[in-house]
């Protein structure tokens, strides 16, 4: 059985730091951790790996060197690690055969709107948009992207795309069936998630944590000293 390294869930308090560390990133382009927990859902249960390379940029609202602001290495180090944790702890689940519970922020009315979990899947099904496309659109197994697909076109500017008006307790049950959803998609896509794999590709995981010497997580291909590092502890 394979086994993810660090795959204890984020306690509240470290939601909260990392939650705290994207909302600072400059730009203001960066998820918050309910599109953050919607978007790795998406890339975990999806037909094969992107590398941090891809999606980081997407995380951070832009390149590392150009977002981020590290006081030192060891507050990088915090950081990547709790991404790759809460990454871990979505994979294990699932890999268990569980159902994954999303991460959804009330809003003021004490209501979970759930439309970032949504816009962050799909962000993530964008990444790899040809291999999900027979999923999402065929008979068989288009229902379960139904629940996803309402909550991202819920408030969108073509009122053609949005649908009905949402009671509370039709919420609930939409964010439920999401999650089964999310299942669904992860057992549909394993046997090609394991040929991709087979091909020497790495895949996302570990701890995240990160030396000066070693490859810089942008993808670049240079030493993280000499790329997002230098530019960005001060």
């Amino acid at each position: 059985m394979r086994s993810f390294a660090q795959n204890k869930p984020l306690m509240d308090a470290e939601l909260d730091r990392l939650e705290e560390f994207l909302s600072g990133c400059k730009g203001g382009r960066a998820m918050n951790i309910e599109e953050l927990d919607g978007f790795f859902a998406a890339l975990i249960a999806g037909p094969e790996t992107v590398p941090p390379s891809e999606y980081l940029p997407e995380v951070f609202g832009g390149a590392m060197s150009d977002t981020c602001e590290f006081n030192e290495i060891n507050e990088v180090n915090d950081i990547l690690g709790l991404m790759m944790r809460h990454w871990n702890a979505i994979a294990a689940t699932l890999y268990k055969d569980d159902v994954y519970v999303p991460i959804l922020l009330e809003d003021e009315s004490g209501i979970c709107p759930g439309n970032d979990w949504a816009r962050g899947f799909m962000r993530g099904v964008e990444m790899r948009r040809e291999g999900w496309a027979e999923f999402i659109t065929s008979d068989k197994h288009g229902g379960w992207m139904i629940p996803v697909l309402m909550l991202y076109h819920e408030h969108d500017e073509e009122p053609g795309m949005r649908p009905k008006p949402i009671r509370q307790e039709k919420r609930e049950d939409i964010t439920l069936r999401m999650a089964a959803g999310l299942l669904a998609a992860y057992r549909h896509f394993r046997a090609e998630r394991q040929n991709y794999l087979s091909t020497d590709i790495p895949e996302p995981g570990g701890t995240g944590k990160i030396g000066r010497n070693d490859p810089c997580p942008c993808g670049s291909g240079k030493k993280y000293k000499r790329c997002c590092g230098g530019a960005t502890i001060h």
